[in-house]
């Protein structure tokens, strides 16, 4: 005949597997944090390490392709301060030409787009982003011939905003490039894991209700502003909203932020910090 005792052990071990069954499955949902801040939470926001030699890196980029193009005489880059990544070209940089893909004496547009994929290969360093990071959003020709691809990085969980992380190139038919130019977000895969270490403090709801009660103020904005008693708001999805530091020599800074969508207000979008419980830009 069993004992008391032998009964109950399996209901004690029951019992515990179900409690850590709870455990992990609440756990795993991820509420919002209503919590205060943390000691082993990542430094907010979100700063880009060490711009000046990330500009230097990039100066070193410069020379190595322009060596490798054959360009006369030494040029220096015009670079992004804030991500270090090609602002335009100098005007003495010289011809610089996609690859040539194929051999017929006209690429067809399929050919072009694996030109581009491959020139971005090459100038990463310089540009910013890899090709898997970047996704063709407008491909067009003016009426003179030139060529235009405009591309948006896309390297985080949540969508860049801020005006970074864009990259437009202009090309003649024969391949010569115009222009270029690139505020993409270097080195993004290491960011990647900081900002999955983010949970956001206020929820979508509680940033428009604090949107409607506040005047606004704004990096752009001329003074402040309120947004009239018949605005509409909206906050569909959190966004990783890109800025320069308020010491501008820190470079950039990114920030976890509810992008809400304003309807009959002097704004279109308003962008609130989801954790430092602030407005932090509008468009």
């Amino acid at each position: 005949m069993f004992t008391q005792t032998a009964l109950m052990k399996p209901l004690f071990a029951l019992f515990a597997m179900t409690i850590a069954l709870a455990t992990g499955a609440c756990a795993a949902l991820q509420p919002i944090d209503v919590s205060g801040p943390r000691a082993n939470e990542p430094a907010y926001p979100i700063s880009l390490a060490d711009p000046s030699g990330r500009l230097e890196q990039a100066s070193v980029a410069w020379y190595q392709m322009s060596q490798h193009y054959g360009l006369a005489g030494k040029t220096d880059a015009n670079l992004n301060p804030y991500t270090g990544t090609v602002e335009s070209l100098p005007a003495n940089a010289g011809p610089i030409v996609l690859p040539k893909v194929g051999t017929e004496p006209q690429q067809t547009e399929e050919q072009t787009r694996e030109s581009l994929r491959r020139f971005i290969s090459d100038w990463r360093q310089l540009i910013g982003a890899d090709p898997e990071q970047l996704s063709l959003v407008e491909r067009t020709d003016d009426p003179s011939g030139v060529k235009t691809a405009r591309y948006e990085q896309k390297p985080f969980r949540y969508p860049l905003r801020g005006g970074y992380g864009n990259f437009v190139i202009r090309f003649r038919p024969d391949r010569q490039i115009v222009s270029l130019s690139s505020n993409c977000i270097p080195n993004a895969d290491r960011l990647q894991p900081v900002l999955n270490g983010l949970a956001p403090k206020i929820t979508a709801t509680d940033a428009i209700d604090h949107v409607k009660k506040q005047a606004i103020a704004a990096p752009g904005v001329n003074g402040t502003f309120t947004l009239p008693a018949n605005a509409t708001l909206a906050a569909h999805e959190l966004v990783v909203y890109a800025q320069p530091a308020p010491d501008q020599s820190n470079g950039l800074q990114l920030r976890l932020a509810w992008e809400i969508q304003v309807t009959n207000g002097p704004v279109k979008t308003v962008y609130f910090d989801a954790i430092a419980d602030q407005v932090i830009g509008v468009a």
